[in-house]
């Protein structure tokens, strides 16, 4: 019998380790470059919000093929020369396969396993689609009393438990994501020392809720999570309101959640898609916009994905936050 959030670490380690995750499944980097080019530009205009620091660290969480953060760099290399001269990039990735591909499209990054050794200093820290992967715990509240699910032979097992938490009082399932909410508290800690942002991009409620979201993804389709572990991709919702509250104890300053689509918007991704459109052949062109459809319309990614920036006290309104 295994706890669920081992279970699920265990299992996705085995599963970066050994397939490309990008058969299985699209992020939004993959699906168009203006995505990361303009997350590029809001570093750059971050950078120069909270004082232009030199050296800066810019650190992605999870960066996948490097995708995100090639396009970022290509973006900011033309139209902010400073801030990509001031950059020291660092990525929090433990998968060495996944390294070695991102080490052939960012030469010169520094690699880590964790947060926690990515050095000190004014930093900002850019991640899409890496809570949701973060193991989670789950709790189950029956008649007044509560338990906690575990693994055992592909299939749920329940051991009662002390309360998680005291803000519920009926049925039902609470998700708490441990290593997220110590990324919170990490960060909000920094930030009281350093300045500096860190923005997240992921699937989510805007409001804490309860319910059962664990899901994973085998070959393009939707599998049971328990069930051979370390052939899929599993996660799990990330509850946006506590992983902000944490940071805020900790000392930071947060800005959002806002739902993607109107983040995106703000940051002009349809004027830049109209402009790289432009003079491309018909179906290269109706491609691009339909990309960025895909990624900011309420039915597709725009809803259910948010934005939430995390940074430190007196950090003046962020791009893509301005009338959150």
């Amino acid at each position: 019998m295994e706890r669920l959030d081992r279970f699920m670490a265990r299992a996705n380690a085995a599963y970066y380790a050994t397939h490309d995750p990008f058969k299985d499944f699209t992020t939004a980097p993959e699906i168009s470059q203006v995505f990361g080019e303009i997350l590029g530009a809001w570093a750059a205009v971050t950078w120069d919000l909270i004082g232009r620091p030199d050296p800066v660290l810019l650190v992605e969480a999870g960066p996948g093929r490097g995708t995100l953060m090639a396009d970022a760099l290509r973006a900011v290399a033309l139209v902010a020369p400073a801030f990509h001269a001031a950059a020291q990039l660092h990525l929090i990735e433990s998968s060495p396969r996944l390294r070695s591909i991102q080490a052939e499209r960012l030469p010169g990054a520094t690699w880590h396993d964790r947060f926690a050794t990515v050095p000190d200093g004014s930093l900002l820290l850019l991640a899409n689609e890496f809570l949701d992967a973060l193991p989670i715990r789950q709790f189950v509240q029956r008649n007044s009393r509560w338990f906690e699910r575990f693994v055992a032979n592909g299939q749920f097992v329940e051991a009662a438990t002390v309360p998680p938490c005291s803000d519920h009082d009926g049925e039902g399932i609470r998700e708490i994501n441990e290593p997220a909410l110590d990324l919170a508290r990490s960060l909000g800690q920094r930030f009281t020392h350093y300045a500096g942002a860190a923005l997240f991009l992921d699937y989510g409620p805007e409001h804490s809720g309860f319910g059962d979201t664990l899901q994973a993804i085998r070959e393009a389709s939707p599998a049971d999570p328990l069930a051979t572990p370390g052939s899929a991709d599993i996660t799990a919702h990330v509850d946006f309101a506590s992983f902000a509250a944490v940071a805020r104890h900790a000392g930071a300053t947060t800005q959002g959640p806002v739902p993607q689509g109107k983040f995106l918007a703000r940051l002009g991704l349809f004027q830049r898609t109209d402009r790289l459109a432009r003079g491309q052949p018909g179906e290269r062109a109706v491609a691009l916009i339909d990309a960025a459809q895909r990624l900011a319309e309420p039915n597709r990614m725009g809803r259910l994905f948010k934005a939430l920036a995390v940074c430190h006290p007196g950090c003046p309104p962020l791009p893509g936050f301005e009338s959150a």
